[in-house]
């Protein structure tokens, strides 16, 4: 048998019990990350039908990137995703100190690579990497098949970098209710499982970024 988040007492009064109430929510989160998978799907077809059309240009736009930095940010989320499995146990095992504790690391991990990301950002835009008019691609390839890739790049890794301060937001705001809530831990035991799933999901969108950004050439 799964083992329930929350007992019934903490259960908000429309629902009949607490499995009722654990099914609810997670039919709710499943059916919202099913759209964003077709989301990010509808980029990563996007991006695997112009790589197939330009294959030279988007390897030689790859070797620009700085791969170090998207290899570290991988291990950075990598980690957060065991930090928030930590949350989400704790929370179900109604220890407050160690749900708080992982929930603000994994925030803080979650910031970290927004941080490094926008390292990134500013050595792409010294080097004129940024598309529009101040594009400068010094490599022999056709300017507008590197832009298109330079493109995609900002577009997928934004709207990523979007969803991890989203993220952020959620634990820091899970982290605080926490601390100050006096209903035991398994009252949020739910809210902490449903941003555990959300934080996996943003964590697996990157493990296909990476290779297939940093890694094409």
């Amino acid at each position: 048998m799964t083992e329930l988040p929350c007992d019934n007492l903490n259960v908000p009064h429309h629902f009949d019990d607490a499995g009722q109430h654990y099914d609810a929510v997670s039919l709710g989160m499943w059916i919202f990350l099913a759209t964003e998978v077709m989301f990010f799907g509808g980029l990563f077809t996007a991006y695997i039908i112009y790589r197939m059309r330009n294959p030279e240009a988007f390897a030689a736009a790859g070797h620009h990137l700085y791969m170090w930095l998207g290899a570290v940010n991988t291990a950075i989320l990598l980690t957060s995703s065991w930090t928030m499995a930590l949350a989400v146990h704790a929370a179900k095992h109604d220890d407050r100190r160690a749900a708080v504790r992982k929930l603000l690391l994994t925030a803080g991990l979650g910031a970290l690579f927004l941080l490094i990301k926008a390292v990134e950002y500013y050595l792409d835009a010294h080097e004129h990497l940024v598309p529009g008019a101040t594009f400068r691609a010094s490599w022999s390839q056709p300017t507008a098949n590197v832009q298109l890739f330079f493109f995609l790049y900002f577009v997928m890794t934004g709207l990523h970098a979007v969803h991890m301060l989203v993220g952020v937001g959620v634990m820091l705001t899970l982290a605080a209710r926490a601390s100050m809530s006096r209903k035991p831990m398994r009252s949020l035991a739910n809210a902490v499982d449903m941003a555990g799933l959300y934080w996996h999901f943003v964590d697996i969108v990157w493990i296909f970024l990476f290779p297939l950004l940093y890694l094409v050439a």
